[in-house]
């Protein structure tokens, strides 16, 4: 069963809740030849999540990015780490809270997601920067 594995950087993103699903199937072509297995999605970053939820209505997205920002808002004084910016320690905390990698599984060459699920990137920083992605794909081909 064939391994294929490679670097995705996405470019910088404004603070929010992006699909990328179509960057992530144009960088893996070689998934197409997976019948069955699995794809990691690993983010390479302490400041941003990935996140799999509703690809249809850009108003989840900004609902979710919403609702994260008063669950952890900018410059909260009772953090420490201070030194990169008020908006720095509340993207660690909603980047543990929602997690850095998705293991997703591949059938007859295509993701196997429910109809309206897409893969996100939570930026949680105001310039975060460009975002790397480690995808890998393991499966049996046809």
């Amino acid at each position: 069963m064939p391994w294929f594995q490679t670097t995705l950087t996405l470019p910088a993103k404004s603070r929010g809740v992006h699909l990328v699903t179509r960057d992530v199937l144009a960088a893996l072509p070689e998934l197409s030849t997976v019948r069955v297995g699995l794809l990691h999605v690993f983010l390479r970053h302490t400041s941003a999540s990935l996140a799999l939820n509703e690809n249809a209505s850009p108003d989840v997205r900004r609902d979710l990015e919403r609702f994260l920002t008063r669950l952890v808002p900018d410059g909260t004084s009772s953090f420490e780490h201070q030194l990169e910016g008020p908006d720095d320690m509340p993207a660690h905390v909603k980047a543990v809270l929602i997690g850095d990698s998705l293991t997703l599984p591949i059938t007859n060459g295509r993701l196997g997601l429910g109809t309206w699920q897409g893969l996100y990137l939570c930026e949680h920083r105001d310039d975060g920067g460009p975002r790397t992605l480690v995808l890998t794909a393991h499966g049996e081909t046809s």
